[in-house]
């Protein structure tokens, strides 16, 4: 099966929204919309193509052979390729200046405000098997997708039994927390749990275990999840049980400018992540909560869509995040990564350009912020394509599909985000 040419008009007929409309200084609005995840590598069962050029997406198609196709270095050299990484960059900072771990930026979406000696930890709920020679195996980085009411009854009890004057458990959305320390270990590392996934874990878990403070935290918050009512239930219902909490991505509060500062834009977020409305708090952007967002594959794909043009009617910004083809990417679920960016397209991509058309000129990008291959279920650090569609077409146009080959032919390279960034503010 071969990608089909974009199906959409190329010749938009503007109308007014039926309000007063803000504008940029240069006259544009600029709308961002993410796929997390969505980059792959090709796959022989899908005839030598990647998922992104095996399924129909005539939305994101249309963007890019209407605009300008390029590819963005989203890791720099050395860094690792985190989503906090991969994103910063996408908002248009460097992470070299201002990445300090991607916990902090969880913290700020949570509004827990960190102290100049604290110490944040992202605090997966995760299902470990634990074997009778001592292994212990990570059978799912996401406690089974747990659901975020049963999630935070756990973190609640955790916080109940173990909060003091040194650590305070926070709670999130699904498997994703916080745990704050004060005066936390600055030498610590752990591997992200989602790299894992089905595979031995026994080193960084001990090594976890021996860790000061920490080490006894997690032996305590253990034993309070195994033996939790909701983990119960769990298995009465033939689920995975959450039972067992993994720290990673620690960091302090980094110090960023703001797009405003920066820019002299202002704009709003729409994700369901709490990493990215980290990073949009430190950007100064509006978090725009959308009931029944949940990072997956059953996210409110219509609400989001409606806040995104709800955001551009007084606002100069808009980015719209949608998690689900990074989660298929880590549980390697071939199935649901075809899905999810097909789901993209149809549902977000497509209503947000249409929407777009009856409102002042635009320039709409489709972005992804790192590879989450199938065959590694893990993140990969080469550079993404990138596609920015002017509706006043200031550019010549790349005729070429949204793949991740396509973006290699155009020749075109931003080296970093904020190179990238810049693009996106030049006038006409």
């Amino acid at each position: 099966m071969a990608k089909t040419k974009a199906k959409l008009s190329s010749s938009p007929a503007f109308m007014p929204f039926g309000v007063q409309t803000k504008l940029m200084p240069c006259g544009y609005k600029i709308v961002i919309l993410i796929g997390d995840g969505m980059g792959d590598l090709p796959i022989a069962e899908l005839g030598g193509l990647t998922p992104l050029e095996y399924v129909d997406t005539p939305a994101m198609d249309f963007v890019a052979a209407n605009g300008e196709l390029a590819m963005l270095k989203t890791i720099p050299d050395g860094f690792p390729p985190g989503s906090d990484v991969a994103n910063l960059s996408l908002f248009g900072y460097r992470p070299e200046e201002f990445y300090t771990g991607r916990s902090p930026l969880e913290a700020a979406s949570m509004g827990v405000e960190l102290g100049r000696r604290d110490t944040a930890f992202r605090c997966n709920l995760v299902t470990l098997d634990r074997a009778a020679d001592g292994r212990v195996i990570m059978v799912d980085y996401s406690g089974g997708h747990i659901s975020t009411p049963e999630a935070r009854e756990l973190i609640d009890s955790l916080a109940e039994a173990l909060n003091d004057d040194n650590l305070r458990f926070h709670s999130g959305v699904s498997y994703r927390h916080l745990l704050v320390v004060k005066d936390g270990p600055e030498n610590y590392e752990a591997p992200p749990p989602h790299d894992f996934t089905g595979q031995d874990v026994t080193g960084p878990w001990n090594d976890m275990l021996k860790t000061p403070l920490l080490g006894k935290t997690i032996r305590k918050a253990c034993g309070i999840l195994v033996s939790h009512e909701v983990n119960r239930q769990r298995l009465a219902d033939g689920k995975k049980p959450a039972n067992a909490i993994w720290l990673w991505g620690q960091g302090r509060a980094p110090v960023m400018p703001t797009l405003s500062a920066k820019y002299g834009i202002e704009g709003s977020l729409i994700s369901a992540v709490d990493l990215l409305k980290g990073i949009g708090v430190y950007a100064g952007l509006r978090i725009v909560n959308v009931e029944g967002a949940t990072g997956y594959l059953d996210t409110d794909y219509a609400g989001k869509v409606a806040a995104a043009l709800r955001g551009v009617v007084d606002g100069d910004l808009v980015v719209v995040h949608v998690e689900a083809p990074d989660e298929a990417g880590h549980q390697g679920s071939r199935d649901d990564k075809l899905k999810a960016i097909a789901d993209f397209d149809a549902k977000v991509v497509k209503p947000v350009l249409e929407g777009l058309r009856k409102g002042p000129p635009f320039r709409l990008v489709v972005a992804m912020d790192h590879f989450t291959p199938l065959s590694t279920m893990t993140h990969e650090s080469m550079p993404v394509p990138v596609a920015i569609y002017d509706s006043e077409r200031r550019e010549p146009a790349s005729g070429l599909a949204y793949t991740e080959r396509n973006g290699l032919k155009t020749g075109v390279f931003y080296a970093d985000g904020q190179a990238f960034f810049n693009r996106l503010m030049r006038g006409g």
